[in-house]
């Protein structure tokens, strides 16, 4: 028995009487759980920071201006920081709102890639400002939001999305 490696483009799963197998089947809906997830995540985060009353304030416990203050000589971008200082409560709402379109963009798979681009640079911004002085680093979570990110941004949501449904009926002729 010889064993190597598949050089052919075809799938080898295919079966005459049932269509695709089970292996094509999770291969073609790999993203949808990293989908739910991010877009779920993403939505909680921009509504939870817009309802949080004491987050929205320039000063104060568990305020967005306090704690940019707070990381301002940690962060790896001090210059970025002292930027959100400069009026705290907008960047706040700026970081809610961008949240929350990521997440419902990621979640209806509306403009996916630009919507995980979005996440992407969210995260990347949070992880050199905010989560930079985690040690060791992969205690801050936003360097993996950001990887997890990636994957949408190279396929963007080829199943269950609007984007999908705009495609095939652009193919069709019908849009």
């Amino acid at each position: 028995m010889t064993h190597g490696m598949r050089t052919d483009a075809r799938s080898p799963h295919l079966d005459s009487d049932s269509g695709r197998d089970w292996r094509d089947t999770a291969t073609r809906h790999a993203l949808l759980p990293l989908r739910i997830f991010l877009g779920v995540t993403f939505i909680y985060a921009g509504i939870d920071k817009l309802t949080d009353s004491a987050f929205m304030q320039d000063a104060g416990s568990g305020s967005i201006g306090d704690m940019m203050r707070a990381v301002r000589d940690s962060s790896a971008l001090p210059a970025l920081v002292d930027m959100s200082l400069e009026n705290p409560v907008a960047f706040g709402y700026a970081i809610a709102l961008g949240e929350l379109a990521v997440g419902i963009g990621t979640l209806i798979g509306l403009l996916t890639r630009v919507a995980a681009l979005g996440g992407a640079l969210i995260s990347l911004s949070l992880w050199l400002t905010v989560s930079w002085a985690a040690e060791p680093y992969y205690y801050g979570n936003d360097l993996p939001y950001m990887f997890c990110w990636v994957p949408l941004v190279l396929a963007g949501a080829p199943l269950w999305s609007l984007d999908a449904l705009i495609r095939n009926r652009r193919r069709r002729g019908s849009y």
